[in-house]
């Protein structure tokens, strides 16, 4: 282990989510000593396990809307032996980590960022060798979390240092600060310090606490701003802290918010320094614009039930929110499309009352087509060109919800993205919501940014009716059309988007860019756009008096926050590029976006961080990786083990520059039993059923040298119907590996660890990884997982979920071996005899009983079959529509190609 720290059993557990839970493990009592003596003796008498936490620390510097933190925590160990321990902070999901750091018995800690490519590739290698250690992710709704235990030596401390930077956006005329609050016991000196310093001023600036009372509020945040500066500080006492005077928990346990704006005395706000500049364009005193609005519905089948009945009620309060100079319809899309007038209508009393009314009385319908709902909704606002020339100088804008994937009509999402885009032209923006996490999100992101908007998640919560409100109330009054920032084309070396279709009200564009030597003292900013009835343009220029006022109050501060803010833009926005290309040119986007991420040491999708010098008993070293949206939070249930709990992304099971290839074709049972048997010698497969009863559990692989088995049971079809063939199909795997005393349950509704002894158990709503000697068990959320087996195989199991028109009326697993190369040649069971070469000739080929198939002789394993080709399906990539496979279909249970009888598959016992 490196360094001389003994930093014993390290523990990675790594979640994102935004700020700060620092918890030592287990749950501490008060301790409330003034002096540093009492501290200690207090410390002593009252923290269990003589473990508690001296000082937890949050400091927050913004200039010019470019907030850097720092999140500082010290733990003492007072006890005679090791104790372990937790640091839990939880940052915005638009934050980038840019520093992490330990102190621990002298010894220093630092994160190191490199590309995620040559992280992956050790992380891969440590999945087999055990040298390295893997990615821990998880997401919440606007917050990420990042989560390390460790071991802390008897006598000593320990000092968590994490760093992460933003770009704070305004929305409904104001910036946000979100710090969430759990420490999960009383602190010693509990710190949140924001400083904010903005050139233009500070108009209005405030601070909550969620879990405060408000006399308690007044008493402990204190703010204050003047001019260009302003301030906020929360430092409760250990007794300001507890939840009641006798209690020795804490009420801090919520978000803790700081609001601010700025003052709009100047349309221009200029800010050059080092070589770059930052300008940010929010005019006030605008005439609201008229709008053209359509609202682009799913009715599908999924909607039933809460979602729609919120999604009415947010659509009657939008409605009610219309402007009379306003025109709008209404599109509804199901398995059929229809619209309440086909046309745009002026908001009047009268016609908002019957598209109310309309509302309330829509039904759902059963599929979704997608496609045709926006290109009827396109339709009606490109109308506007056309025969309605009067609304030609409105706002126009498109907003679409929906909840699920494409079923009907065009679902080729590729024809769809380009149908909306020629559609478009460019004419105005899309705005799509997705309502819960059955929908495909980034498809939904790329058709947005595709066409000058941006897509949104609407979580399936009691607050959705409020969500979609909130995303409607920032679009609802747009100022500006066809934004225009222009700068000297021989000045300007490196700009983010500036061009912005519509400017709404409350928000603000934020242009930056590096600006080649000599051009600073000339450079400018010429603004045009469209306003109410009338042309917009100014033209701002560099106060340089002014900016060397800033320097000197800011110095360094503000021209590297300059710089910084410029690289977060630049990276976001080609992050955001690549989402929507493919080959070459996301290559040369990815390539700029990793130089960039790594130039300014930030921790992107492209990017990780190892922590130099640390390393648990296994000798796995931590690694922190951006979450993607999807992720879901991790928890670990049950008694803590050995081994890293993490959410992996990407996928094992897809193909990238970050993943080994998985081969084309694969050997597994999925649906009725069907058994698929990849041939590569002969690029053939054979395939088989297996008829039997529910409750049955099947050998699917057994490998005696090292006792690894995988065994299943089937379950029946719930839906049966008299007469019928009672399909079955695996309802649950028992993996084991009898060498590490590994078990593994895995059925439609949970994954449970080591279920002989109490294990932790996830559901499949999970997204991790388990590592348990030599065993690697990644969890893909609601898709699939993936287990590994040093020295053995790798397989996956595919989950299947009950949908709408299936023939299946009950979730099932299937089964597939990704890779079987390292299991020994006595490997058998229903799959495991095939790991190895298998020799077939066919022959007398001709039509069968069945005219539309082929019959032939296959010779094989000294056995002559009648044999007939068929297709199956392979889900191990697509567990919804899967692939058809080609196959040589053996009858009767796999006779004459299994060895013996199916019957000797069957076993008594899941392990």
């Amino acid at each position: 282990m490196d360094g001389a720290m003994g930093l014993r059993g390290l523990l990675l557990c790594v979640y994102l989510v935004s700020l700060l839970v620092l918890q030592a493990m287990p749950a501490l009592g008060s301790a409330t000593g003034r002096s540093k003596s009492s501290e200690k003796r207090q410390a002593v008498d009252t923290a269990v396990d003589g473990v508690f936490i001296r000082s937890l620390k949050v400091n927050c510097k913004v200039t010019s809307r470019f907030a850097h933190y720092v999140v500082t925590s010290q733990v003492v160990n007072t006890a005679n032996e090791a104790r372990e321990v937790a640091f839990d902070v939880e940052i915005p999901k638009t934050a980038f980590i840019s520093d992490f750091a330990i102190t621990a018995d002298g010894n220093a800690f630092i994160g190191d960022i490199k590309d995620k490519v040559t992280a992956w590739k050790q992380y891969r290698k440590a999945a087999i060798s055990g040298e390295n250690a893997g990615l821990v992710r998880a997401s919440g709704r606007t917050m990420e979390q990042f989560t390390i235990h460790l071991t802390v030596n008897p006598q000593s401390k320990v000092t968590f240092q994490l760093t992460y930077e933003e770009v704070l956006k305004r929305k409904l005329k104001q910036y946000e600060i979100v710090i969430k609050v759990k420490p999960k016991q009383l602190v010693h000196h509990f710190e949140i310090d924001v400083d904010i310093f903005e050139p233009q001023g500070i108009s209005k600036l405030d601070a909550q606490a969620s879990f405060l009372p408000k006399e308690l509020a007044a008493q402990t945040i204190k703010k204050s701003f003047s001019g260009k500066k302003g301030h906020v500080l929360f430092r409760p006492t250990v007794s300001q802290q507890q939840s009641c005077p006798t209690c020795s928990t804490s009420l801090l346990n919520g978000h803790f918010k700081v609001t601010y704006d700025v003052s709009r005395d100047k349309i221009c706000d200029l800010l050059v320094a080092n070589n770059h500049f930052a300008h940010f364009f929010a005019p006030h005193n605008l005439t609201n614009m008229n709008k053209n609005v359509v609202f682009v519905i799913d009715i599908s089948g999924s909607m039933r039930g809460q979602k729609v009945k919120q999604t009415k009620e947010a659509l009657l309060k939008i409605l009610g929110d219309m402007q009379p100079g306003d025109y709008f319809d209404l599109v509804l899309f199901g398995s059929r499309v229809q619209s309440w007038k086909g046309s745009l209508v002026q908001a009047s009393e009268a016609n908002l009352q019957a598209a109310k009314d309309f509302v309330r009385r829509f039904s759902l319908d059963e599929a979704t087509n997608l496609n045709g709902g926006l290109l009827q909704g396109i339709e009606i606002l490109n109308q506007v060109q056309e025969s309605l020339p009067e609304l030609s100088n409105h706002a126009s804008i498109l907003i679409m919800l929906t909840d699920g994937d494409p079923t009907e009509g065009v679902t080729d999402r590729s024809q769809i993205l380009k149908n909306v885009r020629n559609a478009i032209r460019g004419r105005f923006p899309l705005y799509n919501l997705g309502f819960g996490h059955n929908v495909d999100f980034n498809f939904l992101e790329v058709m947005s940014m595709e066409n000058n908007g941006r897509a949104q998640r609407i979580y399936e919560d009691r607050d959705a009716t409020q969500q979609l409100q909130g995303f409607y109330s920032q679009v609802a009054k747009p100022l500006l059309v066809d934004v225009d920032l222009q700068y000297p084309q021989d000045a300007v070396l490196a700009l983010t988007q500036n061009r912005h279709k519509q400017y709404y009200e409350g928000s603000e564009i934020v242009v930056a860019g590096r600006i080649a030597d000599n051009k600073q003292s000339s450079f400018k900013a010429d603004v045009r756009a469209h306003g109410e009835g009338q042309e917009f343009s100014t033209t701002c220029l560099v106060d340089e008096e002014e900016m060397k006022k800033l320097l000197r109050e800011r110095g360094h501060m503000l021209e590297n926050h300059v710089e910084r803010l410029w690289a977060y833009l630049t990276i976001q926005e080609l992050l955001a590029k690549r989402m929507k290309v493919d080959g070459e040119e996301r290559a040369n986007l990815s390539s700029q976006a990793l130089r960039m991420s790594l130039d300014y040491g930030f921790v992107t999708p492209l990017t990780s961080m190892s922590i130099r010098g640390m390393a648990d008993q296994d000798g796995l070293k931590p690694i922190i990786d951006k979450p993607s949206e999807d992720s879901p939070p991790l928890e670990m249930l049950g008694p803590r083990r050995t081994f890293v709990l993490s959410a992996l992304q990407p996928s094992p099971t897809r193909s990238s520059s970050n993943t080994q290839r998985l081969p084309d074709r694969v050997t597994g049972v999925d649906t009725d039993p069907h058994f698929i048997i990849h041939v590569p010698q002969k690029e053939d497969a054979l395939c088989f059923n297996i008829n039997e009863e529910p409750g049955v559990i099947l050998s699917l692989v057994q490998d005696p040298n090292t006792g690894f088995s995988v065994n299943g049971q089937l379950i029946g079809n719930k839906a049966r119907s008299p007469g019928q063939h009672d399909g079955t199909y695996f309802g649950r795997l028992g993996i084991a590996n009898p060498a590490t005393a590994f078990q593994l349950e895995v059925t439609p509704q949970n994954i449970t660890l080591n279920p002989g002894s109490g294990g932790p158990v996830f559901s499949w709503r999970d997204q991790a990884v388990l590592r348990q000697d030599g065993v690697v068990v990644t969890i893909n959320k609601k898709r699939n997982l993936v287990l590994s087996v040093d020295d053995g195989g790798t397989f996956e199991v595919v989950l299947h979920r009950v949908w709408k028109g299936s023939s299946v009326h009950q979730d099932f697993l299937g089964f597939y071996v990704l890779d079987s190369h390292r299991m020994s040649a006595r490997t058998h069971g229903l799959l495991g005899q095939f790991f190895h070469p298998i020799g077939f000739e066919v022959s007398d080929i001709h039509p069968g009983s069945d005219p539309t198939k082929l019959d032939a002789t296959m010779v094989v394993k000294n056995r002559r079959l009648t044999v007939t080709r068929g297709l199956q399906k392979d889900y191990s990539k697509d567990p919804r529509h899967g692939a058809e496979v080609s196959c040589w279909f053996i009858h009767n249970n796999g006779a004459g190609l299994i060895d013996g009888a199916y019957t000797d598959y069957i076993i008594s016992d899941i392990f």
